[in-house]
């Protein structure tokens, strides 16, 4: 690869939740397989418990000067429970990743399904993954216009 062409690289993080694991992995494999496709690499991944702890492994991701990262996309899902606990922790979880985005002025996309679905509507929003890429890759391409 020439030097120019791996400077126009786009490096993504990846912060995957470990909740509903079973859906985050397909979620996690289909946003790589899209990655690659659109000609970005995943440089790094980082795995969180669940979506409420990824925003300190976002900000570890768009801080660290030793694996630089252009953008970084989160995967999860928030299922409905009993509680509308679900709706708490994805307004919580939305807002601080649009705050380190801000901040550290690096896209952060939202790869996160939810609140207030059931397993199955999780299930059949596996494919968010690839719209996190997408939108991950052209901000990248719009900022460094």
């Amino acid at each position: 690869m020439r030097e120019e062409e791996r400077k126009e690289e786009i490096k993504l993080g990846f912060v995957v939740s470990e909740f509903h694991r079973d859906i985050t992995y397909q979620m996690e494999i289909l946003g790589k397989e899209h990655a690659a496709f659109l000609g970005a690499k995943v440089s790094r991944s980082i795995y969180t418990p669940g979506t409420f702890d990824m925003p300190l492994a976002v900000k570890k991701l768009l801080t660290d000067k030793d694996e630089e990262v252009d953008a970084v996309v989160t995967l999860g899902c928030v299922i409905a429970g009993a509680t509308k606990h679900d709706e708490a922790i994805a307004s919580q979880l939305t807002r601080k990743i649009m705050d380190l985005a801000l901040e550290y002025d690096k896209p952060v996309t939202l790869g996160v399904a939810g609140p207030g679905m059931t397993r199955l509507e999780a299930q059949e929003r596996v494919e968010y993954a690839k719209r996190a890429v997408e939108a991950a890759v052209k901000m990248v391409k719009r900022l460094r216009d």
